[in-house]
């Protein structure tokens, strides 16, 4: 059995919605604290059927060991912490071995851990999986907010191509040599990008309709 040390990175601080207190919500907004921990490598050998799957990916492309800054497996998931001036080369690998054959990437998105002890708070996460052999992996980068580029997959998996523009629109990572990296689901003149954790909530006006959302705190609070 392969070792782990703790989980993702955690901000120090999250608090739930509302002042809501005693439960699961992590959503940012309220009174709920949950201390972070330190970021997560899990020991090789990995359990047996992701160290199968590593393991080919080393043999198939022999700069993995620079491409990779770290692997997670957690509740039966493989998580591959890659270097994002790799992330295109990975993902050709992925898709076009043999013995790997990830054709499908089903989701390309944005996290925000604002406190990330490495100051590369925006992740990208992509999760690809295999219809040939039946398995999944994930695939992460990590960019700082004053730098957030990645190179684009759109060349790789074109079904990227949506979900990069909206991982650009909430999170603003700039995906280089997207075909057309504009907004998708805000106004193309809208300012910032509403799923940072720092994007101010409420106050906004709504000027197709004239009115104006309060703050979160004065729509609802639960008693």
């Amino acid at each position: 059995m392969s070792e782990l040390v703790p989980v993702a990175p955690v901000p120090p601080s999250d608090h739930g919605a509302f002042g809501v207190h005693g439960s699961g919500d992590t959503s940012g907004f309220g009174g709920l604290v949950r201390t972070g921990g330190p970021l997560l490598a899990t020991e090789r050998p990995l359990p047996d059927a992701f160290e199968q799957l590593y393991s080919t990916v080393e043999r198939v492309f022999p700069q993995l060991g620079e491409a990779v800054e770290r692997v997670v497996v957690d509740r039966g998931e493989l998580t591959i912490h890659v270097k994002r001036q790799f992330i295109r080369q990975v993902c050709q690998v992925l898709r076009d071995d043999p013995g790997l054959r990830f054709e499908m990437c089903s989701s390309v998105g944005g996290v925000d851990y604002l406190a990330d002890p490495t100051g590369r708070r925006l992740h990208c996460v992509y999760h690809l999986q295999s219809m040939t052999h039946r398995r999944r992996v994930r695939l992460e980068v990590s960019v700082p907010v004053e730098d957030p580029h990645i190179p684009s997959v759109v060349s790789v998996y074109p079904t990227a191509d949506y979900q990069e523009r909206e991982t650009w629109d909430m999170f603003g990572i700039i995906f280089d040599n997207h075909p057309a990296l504009t907004r998708i689901l805000m106004p193309d003149d809208w300012e910032g990008h509403p799923q940072r954790k720092d994007y101010p909530l409420g106050g906004v006006p709504v000027e197709y309709k004239g009115a104006q959302i309060p703050p979160p705190e004065e729509r609802r609070r639960y008693g």
